[in-house]
């Protein structure tokens, strides 16, 4: 908890630093990476170029602000678990913890000006080293369970065995180590990190792909949509590089699996909610089910552009012979005639409806989507009476949900 003195400071001046949040993180993100650019090597340059790293930042900050002083009831244990998570998947160590809140604070003082007081300063520094710690922490026993020292080396090389084109823009990538050990189990929804060189001498990025394979299968397997930039976005560098350059034979830098989020949570009725490649963990999902509940009632409602663009169809039409219970329920944004052709599946023209889906009263619920997509199929839900601790999602790049509503 804050002190009593901080909590007063960062109750009065929350609202100041909230209407200048954005800036005081594009001025953070610059001040560190000129003092110590090897970090780009961390962070999605793409979301960097958007301004989608900073925002979700100053979003995240100025929550855990008004989570301590009371102004808003966001449950944080989730919030913190889900970065922690993500944090662990890149290998951050608690030793970059201090240099992060150095240059964070001096963005403030920059941003603000002499209304940053050492009273103030000291009061937002104290809101950091509250969050620090509590990440700290959560990823040392992320570290411990998977054997590895707080920000050690998380890299394990991995052969490629097998790339597979799924859909218009989408392969799936199946991999073994190459050191000829045992491959790691996970649960469905975990996800890891791939790092790549990039050509040109623009040095290591990462990103994380949902294994979208079986969990006790003796591969691991990836589901890599590339991306198209648009507007202020450029194209995926990771992406591209791995549909361009990466093939059988191939070795991958990849972590262990990480990510809080089961999609296979709960014993009663399951519902998998995706758009586009947000189906990996879905996949995962349905396979894990049929070799171990086989009886257990499931749907699948999926949204995509059109048949063409939706990935792993061939694979639903084998799951659904093995998962008697399985209904799938098809939305995509444009169709032709053959749109159902070998698929046991409702199709309809459009975007998703969350009224359509259907629901059990006892449902277990996992989304994983663009965020405006989740946000709306998660409102409806709750308009029809899903509680909300029984909706779990997951998200690709910076960002979450509210908690509630």
């Amino acid at each position: 908890m804050l002190s009593e003195s901080s909590a007063a400071v960062v109750t009065a001046t929350l609202p100041v630093v909230r209407a200048h949040a954005d800036r005081i993180t594009g001025r953070f993100y610059a001040r560190m990476f000129a003092a110590h650019p090897e970090l780009l090597n961390l962070f999605n340059r793409g979301n960097q170029a958007t301004g989608r790293q900073q925002a979700a930042l100053a979003a995240s900050v100025v929550a855990y602000a008004g989570h301590l002083t009371g102004e808003n009831a966001t449950g944080w244990t989730a919030v913190l678990e889900r970065i922690a998570h993500k944090h662990a998947a890149l290998g951050i160590a608690a030793h970059q913890y201090p240099l992060v809140g150095r240059h964070l604070l001096a963005a403030v003082g920059e941003v603000l000006g002499a209304a940053v007081t050492p009273q103030v300063a000291a009061a937002w520094d104290e809101v950091y080293w509250l969050m620090a710690c509590e990440l700290v922490a959560r990823e040392a026993r992320l570290y411990a369970a998977t054997g590895l020292p707080h920000g050690g080396v998380v890299w394990r090389d991995w052969r490629v065995t097998g790339v597979t084109p799924q859909a218009t823009d989408v392969v799936s990538v199946t991999l073994v180590p190459v050191d000829g050990g045992p491959v790691p189990g996970f649960v469905p929804g975990q996800y890891v990190s791939v790092a790549v060189d990039l050509d040109g001498g623009r040095g290591r990025q990462i990103r994380q792909y949902s294994l979208s394979g079986r969990p006790d299968a003796d591969h691991w397997r990836i589901t890599v949509k590339r991306v198209r930039g648009a507007g202020a976005a450029p194209d995926g560098l990771v992406s591209g590089f791995l549909h361009d350059h990466v093939g059988p034979g191939g070795t991958l830098p990849l972590s262990p699996p990480f990510g809080e989020v089961s999609a296979v949570a709960g014993q009663g009725p399951l519902l998998l909610v995706s758009a586009g490649i947000g189906l990996t963990p879905a996949m995962s999902a349905l396979a894990h089910l049929a070799a171990t509940a086989p009886d257990r009632p499931v749907v699948l409602a999926h949204a995509d552009r059109d048949g063409a663009a939706h990935a792993h169809r061939a694979d639903l039409v084998e799951l659904h012979a093995r998962l008697p219970r399985l209904r799938l329920r098809l939305w995509y944004e444009e169709t032709t005639g053959d749109d159902a052709r070998g698929l046991p599946a409702e199709v309809t023209r459009g975007r998703i409806d969350p009224e359509l889906i259907p629901l059990s009263p006892d449902v277990h619920v996992h989304l994983c989507g663009p965020l405006p997509f989740m946000n709306r199929v998660r409102g409806g839900l709750l308009r029809r009476g899903v509680p909300v601790e029984r909706i779990a999602y997951e998200v690709f790049g910076p960002g979450m949900l509210p908690e509630v509503g």
